[in-house]
This record gives structure tokens, sequence and C-alpha cells, in this order.
């Protein structure tokens, strides 16, 4: 196979999997905003909120007619003049902070917030544990004592 052939496949392939890799929007045309500096923050919000219906997807990727809902509420909200922490105070208070992506630090969610990094410092400190432990269990041993080695010298008779 010529090497401009083999490039061209390799730069074919690379343009499929970068594209297949970039998030499909749901967002409809008619749900756009006209004002662009709006519809900026209304991504930017919608982005931060979870799709009830998918829980793993944000309302800007979700095609579920709840996400659409939410979307139009959001930019209806922003529209009224409603500031960026109010329409998510708002969705918020409506539907319970499992509707964030990423929730708020509270005292509820602390665990949730903590538990990755003391996971994590706990097993480097295991690691850290062991590493010593390893490298204290390869030094010399100690000579055997007189007695030992009689005994050692028994059994070794016995054989």
């Amino acid at each position: 196979m010529p090497w401009r052939t083999l490039l061209a496949a390799l730069a074919l392939a690379l343009g499929i999997v970068t594209l297949a890799a970039v998030p499909a929007r749901a967002v409809q045309p008619d749900e756009i905003l006209a004002d662009p500096a709006l519809e900026a923050r209304a991504r930017a919000i919608s982005e931060g909120l979870r799709c009830l219906v998918c829980q793993n997807q944000s309302i800007d990727d979700s095609d579920a007619p709840l996400a659409k809902d939410l979307r139009l509420l959001v930019r209806e909200r922003l529209k009224s003049g409603d500031s960026d922490l109010e329409v998510v105070d708002f969705i918020v208070a409506r539907y319970g902070e499992f509707v964030l992506l990423k929730p708020r630090l509270s005292r509820e969610t602390a665990l949730l917030w903590f538990a990755t990094p003391a996971v994590f410092v706990a097993a480097l400190l295991l690691i850290w544990l062991a590493y010593r432990r390893a490298r204290a269990g390869t030094k010399d041993p100690a000579p055997l004592s007189a007695r030992e080695k009689r005994r050692l010298k028994g059994l070794l008779d016995e054989r």
C-alpha cells in the first residue's frame, strides 16, 4: 500500500473518531434564542442540569421530552430577566439537588465530594506502607545463633 493511501486512510479514520467523540446537542432550532448572549447563558446553565429521564446526560444533550421542557423553562426564565443563579435555584427548588450534574458543596453532599480524595489518599498511604515493609524485609537476616545452628545441623543429619 503506498504511503499516500495509508496516510489518507489514517486521516479519514482520525476524522471519523474525532467526529464520533463530539457530543450531539439535542437543542432544536425552535428553542434557540435570538439573542446570542442569552443563548450562551442558557447553554451554560443547561449543560450543568441533569436530564431526569436519562440521568447521565445534561438536558442540553438529551432528546427526552422532559429535557426539552427544562431547556424551554431555562430560556423562559432568562428572557424574563432572572440571573443564572436564580434560574438554577428555581429548577433545584422544583426538582431537588439531584437535577444538578455537579452538586453543590453542603453537609448532605460532603461525603460525595470528599470520599474520592479520601480513598485516594488512603490508597497512597497503603502503597507507601507496603513499600516500606517490602524494603524492610529485604535486609540481610540476622546470623543464626549457636542453638539454631545445632538444630539445623540435626535436621540436615536426619535426612
